[in-house]
């Protein structure tokens, strides 16, 4: 008996000891990148190609000035004063303004691409890279955010609550008035975010699919995908959903609406990880599929990177939305970019989904360059955490 006791006991702890030794330190997860320098080594083949294949500054429109919000993210991780001196020469250029009309009594908010379109907010998305230069400048040179802060706090002075009434104009703005609101302390800035977003809440927002549609004229049923399904388009849906990671990063953590805004980047995170394809990438209308199918980068780069911000900030469980994460970046460290350095598969400026529309290798353009270094950034973040 004593035996077989004996026998018993051994057993028992063999395999307790063989259950330890399995459970182990977590497993990491096959393509998170195994070092930051591996994260880096991506990062600045994909800036460097940008910028060499463009060394002539543009407008301070929203197509260029969205590729700077990424630039400065890689220069806040990389340091490389290249690529800093990059965003203050076009800044410069720019004379650190939008729309440049100086006649209040003209300035516009509808869709425009002439100076007196002041208002609208596809001209005053570049305000953020002003802000974030400024705030890297020892001196504090004011000129770098007069015109941003004469063009917001006119603004906030008149009644009009509409400013935002398209997805993209979320991304464009609603920082601004977070960043000017650390810079200035002035409470109003945050006290019109609230109201100009939810503004666009009432007319964009699905609280069934907790997605936003890109503007009124494609809510459903009275717009529908080509299968007849709700057509929310996936660079819409990730401007806005990358707009409320920025914003939430800059919001003072007692603002008054602060879990208004938690609530709805929570949600988008959890409907959005529901779309996502096999292989990484999310369709341009992001619950069907089949409307115009295969990959598409700047959509995908803005979820990856609201996605890993959330993740690396404690917002979302890592467990539940590392995996989307990780699949999102390596669609876009392997098959988005190419070998030197272009980064593909961006569709071209639009507003939706389009069928038939050409999407491919060649496909590139700087606000979907601006939405990699995004992702590329957080994902150095969450290398050098874990």
């Amino acid at each position: 008996m004593k035996t077989k006791a004996l026998i018993f006991f051994t057993l028992f702890f063999i395999a307790a000891g063989t259950l330890i030794t399995t459970a182990g330190p977590e497993e990491k997860n096959p393509l998170i990148p195994k070092s930051k320098k591996e994260v880096l080594k991506v990062l600045n083949k994909a800036n460097t190609y940008w910028q060499k294949s463009n060394p002539e500054h543009g407008w301070a429109f929203w197509d260029v000035a969205a590729y700077h919000t990424g630039n400065m993210e890689a220069y806040k991780v990389t340091r490389n004063k290249n690529y800093k001196n990059y965003s203050e020469a076009w800044a410069e250029k720019n004379q650190w303004m939008g729309a440049k009309s100086t006649d209040m009594k003209d300035w516009k908010y509808s869709y425009g691409e002439k100076d007196n379109f002041v208002l609208f907010g596809d001209w005053q998305i570049c305000f953020q890279t002003y802000i974030d230069l400024y705030n890297l400048d020892k001196e504090k040179d004011e000129k770098k955010i007069a015109r941003a802060r004469e063009v917001m706090e006119y603004q906030m002075s008149t009644p009009v609550k509409d400013y935002w009434w398209w997805a993209d104009g979320l991304y464009m703005v609603m920082p601004v008035m977070t960043k000017l609101y650390n810079v200035t302390g002035n409470e109003l800035y945050l006290e019109k975010l609230h109201e100009y977003y939810s503004y666009a809440d009432s007319i964009m927002y699905d609280p069934e699919e907790q997605l936003y549609y890109r503007d009124a004229k494609y809510v459903y049923p009275k717009h529908k995908s080509a299968n007849g399904k709700k057509d929310f388009w996936a660079r819409g849906d990730g401007w806005v959903f990358a707009g409320l990671a920025k914003v939430l990063q800059d919001l003072p953590k007692d603002a008054p609406n602060r879990g208004f805004f938690e609530k709805r980047y929570k949600g988008m995170a959890e409907a959005i990880i529901k779309h996502q394809q096999e292989d990484g990438y999310w369709t341009r209308s992001i619950m069907d599929a089949e409307h115009a199918p295969g990959p598409e980068t700047s959509g995908t780069a803005f979820f990856t990177y609201g996605l890993l911000w959330g993740i690396n900030n404690g917002y979302i469980e890592k467990e539940t939305y590392l995996p989307a994460a990780a699949k999102g970046w390596d669609y876009l460290s392997t098959v988005a970019l190419q070998p030197d350095g272009k980064i593909g598969y961006v569709q071209p400026i639009g507003e939706r989904a389009i069928p038939g529309q050409v999407v491919d290798v060649n496909s590139t353009a700087g606000f979907g360059v601006g939405a990699f270094l995004l992702a590329a950034a957080e994902m150095y973040r969450y290398v050098d955490k874990n």
